[in-house]
């Protein structure tokens, strides 16, 4: 997932020199293409929010698996006991919705009922420039619906939208839009609550080895025991350590859209002297929408 995220911040980063590279003179500037890019940064803002409040929520959920494996140290009856407690907290604790991430598909749905190529005029770097920033929405927002699917174990965030079919990868678009979504949706129909590679480990350990704690073992399932153990404390440190790069990529991407779209308003104000306060107003608007 890390590098799905890797993936939309590199887009967002073309685009932003794409800007710098193109040179565009403020006086070619048209309203509608500084919207366009505010709005996407904006909204893509509160979704990588909404992200990094899920993906610490769930690294939480590593400390409660610690517990586990620090009670399963000793061979005590009442601290297996103890551990089974602990696994119940830590299904609880998964199963939890975050009501922050359910706010992602509305905001990804307002994105794709605003998705257009407006039409630009007597300016050959302004038609690159929207062209470019029409594509990297259609990305960006379907990968962070398939991320939101991902980290929700929702089918329903993912997103069915169609583009314009005159662009040279329309038909590409499609034919991933349409394995990704039918792969992602046959997989939770498969019983799987999360997208999760490393998370649906630590699940299938902990369905393993539950069992085991609550009718006990006998002497013939000592090494069955041991290998479950071992299996629930191996794939506990690869989420732990998946969910850790996964919170750095957000964190840089968010870092990314901020001072991306900031710095392209500062270059637009100091190009013709615009005052701080009309670049205040202009973010102001954006967020308010």
């Amino acid at each position: 997932m890390d590098e799905t995220s890797d993936g939309v911040t590199e887009i967002h980063r073309d685009i932003n020199n794409l800007i710098a590279d193109l040179e565009i003179p403020l006086t070619d500037w048209d309203d509608k293409w500084l919207d366009v890019y505010l709005d996407i940064s904006v909204k893509l803002l509160d979704i990588s929010l909404a992200f990094t409040s899920e993906i610490r929520r769930l690294n939480q959920s590593h400390l409660l698996l610690q517990r586990v494996l620090h009670k399963l140290e000793s061979h005590s009856p009442e601290r297996f006991m103890q551990a089974c407690s602990s696994l119940d907290s830590w299904r609880q604790h998964i199963g939890t919705k975050n009501p922050r991430l359910e706010t992602c598909h509305p905001i990804l749905h307002s994105l794709v009922e605003s998705l257009n190529l407006p039409k630009v005029k007597n300016s050959a770097k302004g038609k690159v420039l929207v062209r470019a920033m029409y594509g990297a929405k259609v990305a960006i927002v379907y990968i962070c619906s398939v991320f939101a699917a991902a980290l929700s174990g929702s089918a329903p965030n993912l997103l069915d939208f169609s583009v314009l079919s005159t662009l040279p990868w329309a038909s590409v678009f499609f034919d991933v839009q349409t394995t990704v979504n039918s792969e992602v949706r046959k997989m939770f129909s498969c019983g799987k609550f999360t997208g999760l590679r490393e998370l649906d480990a630590v699940d299938a350990c902990v369905k393993t080895l539950y069992p085991l704690l609550q009718d006990g073992f006998g002497s013939n399932e000592g090494e069955w025991f041991q290998n479950s153990v071992w299996d629930l404390r191996r794939t506990a440190e690869e989420l732990s350590q998946g969910l850790d790069n996964l919170l750095k990529a957000v964190a840089g991407y968010f870092k990314i859209v901020s001072t991306g779209g900031y710095a392209l308003l500062c270059n637009l104000r100091t190009s013709v002297g615009v005052p701080n306060s009309m670049l205040g107003r202009k973010v102001e608007e954006q967020a308010l929408r």
